[in-house]
């Protein structure tokens, strides 16, 4: 039986790894950061609105390995291009593929060291495994931030939105730059405050990749104005209830609405399940959750609700739901030890730290 216990609330005050060098760092100076992706297992477009969200990090890495040095050159071996480019852009090109989000974390900072390395991942590019955000920190750490798990998360968060014009909420930031090792995190995306909440040996969180996508050019932007225009009719989403979001009286802004508030009340209600060992309930709103996606929210696509199903009606799955911020991406499910279904299973880890940095 399933049983989440002994929550633990995160100290914000703490460094996000030990070892930093409050910004002094040296030309030639070894560095290897590791930064893992994350999964939601529910709470998904809420984060944007102050909401409720429940994911975990994953044991897939994006890592980065090289020397502090006076420019910025990175090769990886999923990408054609390098990224090489001078600090103070006097080079005067513009910046274009993954050397977006590593430019815009440098802009982000300030004044930095650059680095000379290797970018190495084993986190799936546009799976809604949160590999943009995995790398935007990986790179600030390794050229020396040194702050707090939110300071990191909300200059990671500034960098996305730099690169993408995508206006994302910061739980994948602050999931990734927070997460403790076997623990799933219960974020307050409003006041971030997290909670810390064991996850057991008991169970198995199996991600399946079902289709390949980028929230540029999605629908992605067109869900946070119209949660934005819902706001302006009702009030922060946050702490809306059914009863205001029946005043909308616009229907599509009212599903959009409604899916958020809704949602909320299931984070909080499968946190209740998990820390009761009620997987039944636990996976019953995970379905709901997409569901709520699929029709009220619009971010699901044929083929992930395809696999939502499979998955659901397999002996040993509780339940199953899209995972991210839609319009394909994965599933995440909640199933017994052992179950015999296809996909990652994927474990809950410690967030992002350096590895080396003497």
């Amino acid at each position: 039986m399933l049983r989440w216990r002994h929550r633990h609330r995160h100290d914000h005050r703490a460094a996000i790894a030990p070892g930093c060098d409050g910004g002094v760092a040296q030309v030639n100076r070894p560095v290897h950061v590791r930064v893992p992706g994350r999964v939601n297992l529910i709470g998904d477009h809420t984060d944007y609105t102050g909401g409720l969200v429940l994911p975990i990090a994953i044991d897939r890495w994006t890592d980065v390995r090289g020397t502090r040095a006076d420019r910025v050159r990175l090769t990886s071996s999923d990408a054609v291009d390098p990224v090489d480019f001078a600090l103070d852009g006097s080079d005067g090109s513009p910046i274009a593929g993954w050397g977006r989000y590593v430019a815009a974390v440098l802009a982000g900072i300030g004044p930095a060291h650059g680095i000379e390395g290797t970018v190495t991942t084993t986190i799936p590019v546009g799976a809604g495994l949160s590999s943009s955000a995995a790398l935007e920190l990986a790179v600030a750490l390794a050229i020396g931030f040194d702050g707090s798990a939110v300071e990191l998360a909300k200059l990671a968060q500034r960098a996305e939105h730099r690169a993408t014009d995508v206006p994302t909420g910061i739980m994948d930031q602050l999931c990734i730059a927070s997460a403790r090792s076997g623990h799933a995190m219960l974020i307050d995306c409003h006041t971030l405050d997290i909670v810390h909440v064991p996850v057991p040996d008991s169970v198995e969180i199996v991600v399946r990749f079902v289709k390949n996508r980028t929230l540029e050019g999605s629908g992605y932007a067109e869900r946070v104005r119209e949660c934005a225009e819902a706001e302006v009719r009702i009030g922060p989403l946050r702490s809306a209830g059914r009863a205001d979001v029946e005043r909308i009286t616009d229907e599509r802004l009212r599903r959009r609405a409604r899916h958020v508030v809704s949602e909320n009340q299931r984070v909080r209600d499968f946190a209740a399940a998990q820390t009761a060992g009620d997987l039944q309930r636990a996976g019953l709103l995970m379905i709901e959750s997409h569901v709520s996606l699929r029709d009220d929210y619009e971010v699901s696509i044929p083929e992930v609700d395809a696999a939502v199903e499979q998955l659901c009606a397999t002996p040993g799955v509780h339940g199953a739901r899209m995972t991210g911020g839609g319009f394909g991406g994965c599933v995440v499910a909640l199933c017994d030890p052992g179950t015999e279904v296809e996909g990652w299973r994927v474990r809950p880890v410690a967030g992002a730290h350096r590895v080396r940095d003497v």
